[in-house]
């Protein structure tokens, strides 16, 4: 499978998101001598393309999927385990930072800290959907570059 393909599936899949992309797009433009700005700027516009896809996801599947038995519970075990602890938590820690924090959250490059789980979580919140969107594409944008940066000089440490 080409290098960049591969690349674009890891940044809109949910666990590895650009964190797992960009590091493969990157050593793919430095081993064909392109320029890592358009591979860097497409990454990053795949990973903001995340947010409307699981608002998308959101919005018209997951209501039609609650009717089937197992994804309601198995939806409802992952909501009960991980996305309302984690709200209630993020909600009492940084309510007062607003959107702010929101960014911030999304801008870790950690797994479960990218796009898919700030649309998640604004969307459990019941957060002003524009605002999120700016904020998590802002979060999104920043840990962009940090991942090109870290990727960037991991790639040349071993050069």
């Amino acid at each position: 499978m080409n290098s960049l393909i591969l690349a674009i599936i890891l940044t809109v899949l949910p666990i590895s998101e650009l964190r797992g992309g960009m590091p493969v797009a990157i050593n793919y433009a430095l081993n064909n001598n392109l320029s890592i700005w358009p591979i860097f700027l497409m990454i990053l516009l795949f990973n903001i393309l995340v947010i409307f896809l699981a608002y998308i996801f959101l919005d018209f599947f997951h209501r039609r999927l609650l009717k089937i038995k197992v994804y309601n519970r198995l939806f409802n075990f992952y909501i009960d385990r991980g996305i309302r602890k984690g709200a209630d938590s993020f909600k009492k820690k940084y309510s007062a930072y607003g959107f702010l924090a929101l960014t911030l959250f999304v801008a870790i490059p950690l797994p479960a800290t990218g796009a898919w789980t700030g649309t998640i979580l604004a969307w459990f919140l019941d957060l002003d959907r524009k605002k999120s969107m700016i904020s998590i594409a802002f979060g999104v944008a920043i840990a962009a570059v940090i991942v090109l940066l870290a990727s960037l000089g991991f790639l040349s440490f071993f050069k």
